[in-house]
C-alpha cells in the first residue's frame, strides 16, 4: 500500500465510524442539500508568449467553479498537479473550502513551492465559484461582504526609451482613465555602467511625470533584477524627485533581512510579496517591517482566503495589500471580490481586457471606467468563462528569455 492509499484508506484504521465518513468526504451539514464534486480539470490557453492555466471544479448538482492557477513557467507541471489533487477531491463537498484546501496543503506533506501553491489555488478559487453560486450569493458576501463601492486599478505602461515610456503612459491615462501607473524604473538592458544606468532612471521617471502630469500615482517595479541593496538604494534616490507611490521589489526575495534594511534606508514606500507562496513567508515580511505594501498573487499564495489571512496580519502591522496581479481575466475576478471585503486593500494591478484574446475568455468581461473597476452582483465570481474560446488559443511553450550581463554571466530576469 503506497502512501496515499494510507492516507485515505488504511490511516482511518481504529477511528469511529463519524470520524472515517468525515474524513472520506468531509463536514456534513445536516438539513442541507449535499453538493459532490465529481471531476476538476484544468485547461491551458495561449494568451500572448504564455500560457493561462483555468481550473474547473464540476459537482453533481450541475453547477461548476471556476479558477486561475498561476504561470510558472512549467505549466504542464501545473496541470499534473491539478489532476493529482483531483483524486483527493472528488466525492467531497466543494463548499468546504478551508477543509479542502488543508487536505491538499496538508497531504502533500513538504511545504509548497510554486507549482504546488499555483495549483492550490487555482482549486480553490473554482470551489469559492461553486460555493457563491450554490448560496446565489457574489463570493464576496461570503468573506465579509463589500468595504467599498469599486476597485482601484493600474496598469503597467512600457516604452524602452523615455520618450516612448511617456507615450504610453499618456495613451493609457487617456483611453482608460487610469489614476495611477507602472513602469519599469530601468531601460531594457539595465545591465549597463552604473552612473549611466543612474541618469536613464531619471530621465525614464521624469518623462513618465511629464507626460501624466503631477496627480497621477506612479508605480516602479524592479522586477528584482538588482543584486546588490546600494544599487537598488541609488535607484530609489534617483526616482525620488517624482515622488513615486511605491517601488516594487527593488532587490531580490531571498534576504528579508536585506530588504527590511534597504526599506529603512530609502524615502519611498517598498513593495513586495509576489514571489511569496504563504501566509508564513508573509508573516516573515511583516515581522521583520520589511515592506510597507505587500503583494501576494491570488493565483500563487494559496487563494482568496489565504490571501485574505495574509491581508489580515498585514493589517495589524499597519500595512497595505495591492495584489499582484498578471494574470488573466479570471485571475482579475477573484482578486475583484478579494478587495470588495478587505479593508486595507490599496490598489490593484490590471491589464484592460478589452481586446482578443483577453476579452474572448469571459463571457462580459470587466472593463475599466475612469480606473476603476465595478463589484459584481451575481452569485459566484459573477462572470462566466467562455471555454469555447479555448480552442481559438491552443496552449504553447513559454520561452522566457535569458539575461546576462556584460561580461557574459547569467544575470537575474
Amino acid at each position: 500500500m503506497n502512501r496515499r492509499d494510507f492516507i485515505a484508506q488504511g490511516g482511518m484504521l481504529g477511528m469511529p465510524l463519524q470520524a472515517q465518513a468525515m474524513a472520506q468526504t468531509g463536514p456534513r451539514y445536516s438539513g442541507r442539500p449535499q453538493l459532490k464534486i465529481t471531476d476538476v480539470q484544468a485547461h491551458l490557453v495561449a494568451v500572448g508568449t504564455r500560457n493561462l492555466c483555468f481550473v474547473k471544479v464540476l459537482t453533481d448538482a450541475g453547477i461548476h467553479g471556476w479558477g486561475e492557477a498561476y504561470s510558472v513557467g512549467p505549466d504542464e507541471a501545473t496541470v499534473a498537479t491539478v489532476k493529482d489533487f483531483r483524486e483527493w477531491l472528488v466525492g467531497r463537498d466543494p463548499r468546504n473550502v478551508e477543509y479542502l484546501w488543508a487536505v491538499m496543503y496538508n497531504f502533500t506533506r513538504f511545504p509548497g513551492g510554486a507549482v504546488i501553491m499555483a495549483a492550490l489555488s487555482g482549486i480553490e478559487h473554482a470551489l469559492w465559484d461553486v460555493a457563491g453560486k450554490a448560496a446565489g450569493l457574489p463570493v464576496y458576501m461570503l468573506t465579509g461582504g463589500k468595504c467599498r463601492e469599486k476597485i482601484r486599478v493600474y496598469q503597467g505602461a512600457r516604452g524602452n526609451t523615455p520618450a516612448e515610456l511617456a507615450a504610453a503612459c499618456r495613451r493609457l491615462k487617456d483611453k482608460y482613465g487610469y489614476t495611477a501607473l507602472k513602469m519599469r524604473p530601468t531601460p531594457p538592458d539595465h545591465r549597463i555602467p552604473n552612473n549611466a544606468l543612474i541618469r536613464e532612471v531619471e530621465a525614464r521617471a521624469q518623462a513618465a511625470r511629464e507626460a501624466v502630469g503631477p496627480d497621477v500615482d506612479l508605480g516602479f517595479d524592479v522586477h528584482a533584477t538588482i543584486f546588490e541593496p546600494i544599487r537598488a538604494a541609488q535607484i530609489a534616490e534617483a526616482l525620488k524627485p517624482i515622488r513615486p507611490y511605491f517601488i516594487e521589489e527593488p532587490i531580490r526575495m531571498e534576504n528579508i533581512d536585506a530588504m527590511a534594511s534597504l526599506k529603512k534606508r530609502i524615502d519611498i514606500p517598498l513593495a513586495t510579496g509576489e514571489c511569496l507562496y504563504s501566509k508564513y513567508e508573509f508573516r516573515e515580511i511583516l515581522a521583520r517591517e520589511a515592506a510597507d505594501i505587500v503583494q501576494p498573487d491570488i493565483c500563487l499564495a494559496g487563494g482568496l482566503l489565504e490571501q485574505k489571512k495574509i491581508a489580515a496580519m498585514a493589517e495589524a502591522h499597519y500595512v497595505v495589500v495591492a495584489p499582484h496581479n498578471p494574470m488573466g481575466p479570471l485571475a482579475t475576478m477573484v482578486n475583484v471580490h478579494f478587495a470588495a471585503s478587505t479593508p486595507n486593500f490599496l490598489i490593484l494591478e490590471y491589464t484592460a481586457d478589452d481586446e482578443a484574446p483577453r476579452k474572448d475568455l469571459i463571457k462580459d468581461p470587466i472593463l475599466v471606467k475612469d480606473g476603476y473597476l465595478e463589484i459584481p452582483e451575481k452569485p459566484g465570481w459573477g462572470y462566466e468563462v467562455n471555454e469555447e474560446a479555448f480552442k481559438k488559443y491552443p496552449p504553447k511553450r513559454w520561452n522566457r528569455p535569458f539575461a546576462f550581463r556584460e561580461d557574459g554571466s547569467p544575470d537575474y530576469i
